[in-house]
């Protein structure tokens, strides 16, 4: 959708910077606090990121290893990626900080010298290197609004949230099928408005099914970071209506989500 590579780079850099500015400073508690993942502390959000960027860097350096590695994960089923949390928890606060930034570095650097065309295996299907620095950027905007919920902290919302939108907006398929479901023949056209004012859209104009409404709430939506009914979307058409019940940005199983009445704090 018009976006570079270097464009995406410098994005996911700066969704990184803003991340680490928020917990650099946290005291020992601060790490502790639970987020609104069931069992996860403001750390294991962190060392999620941290294991993923590595696998990550693991993926755009040597991607046959990495499907095997890949496989060897999936095999071990749905709690496979607490596991990974639990096995973190005996580091400090400083070492999974030091963690993510050097883990974060090393992939920002791998996915920097890729063409945006180039392919890379991840625990979805596989994706040119432009979708996979958006997933990554993704993941981050994902799991720092998790951080932020567990810190009282209110984010101001940016126009990368375009990069979440277009993710969202080109897995609408993966929702489905990741619940067996059918993946409906019609497109949706879907505009929002970015921070500043701006129109994102994507999708055919003029067909009945349409998602309409603030970047925020959609990017909050797709991330299973907000409950639909806490949303301030317009939804029109049954396709349309369908989606927002499955819609996952993010490869894997779909979670929970969260239960109604417990959006984030929101800035305007």
């Amino acid at each position: 959708m018009g976006v570079t590579m270097s464009e995406l780079i410098a994005d996911l850099r700066a969704e990184t910077a803003e991340l680490i500015t928020v917990i650099e400073s946290l005291d020992p508690a601060g790490w502790e606090l639970p987020t609104p993942a069931e069992g996860w502390a403001v750390r294991d959000q962190i060392s999620h990121l941290a294991w993923f960027d590595d696998a990550a860097t693991g993926a755009a350096a040597d991607p046959e290893g990495f499907r095997s590695a890949r496989d060897a994960l999936l095999a071990r089923g749905d709690g496979a990626v607490h596991e990974l949390v639990l096995a973190s928890r005996g580091l400090a606060p400083r070492q999974v900080l030091d963690w993510f930034g050097a883990a974060r570095a090393r992939m920002t650097e791998a996915l920097a010298g890729l063409d945006a065309k180039d392919r890379l295996p991840w625990y979805g299907p596989d994706m040119s290197a432009a979708s996979f620095v958006t997933a990554r950027l993704m993941e981050t905007w994902a799991h720092g609004q998790d951080v932020a919920d567990a810190l009282g902290v209110v984010r101001v919302p940016t126009v990368r949230l375009r990069h979440v939108a277009t993710l969202g907006v080109r897995a609408m398929p993966y929702g489905f099928a990741m619940r067996g479901l059918p993946i409906p023949a019609g497109p949706v056209r879907v505009e929002l408005t970015l921070p500043g004012g701006t129109v994102w859209a994507a999708g055919p104009i003029g067909v009945p099914d349409v998602v309409r409404g603030p970047a925020l709430d959609f990017c909050l939506l797709v991330t299973q970071r907000c409950h639909r009914h806490d949303t301030t979307l317009e939804v029109a058409g049954e396709t349309a209506d369908a989606w927002m019940e499955v819609a996952q940005a993010f490869a894997g199983p779909p979670g929970k989500g969260r239960a109604p009445g417990h959006a984030p704090a929101l800035a305007g």
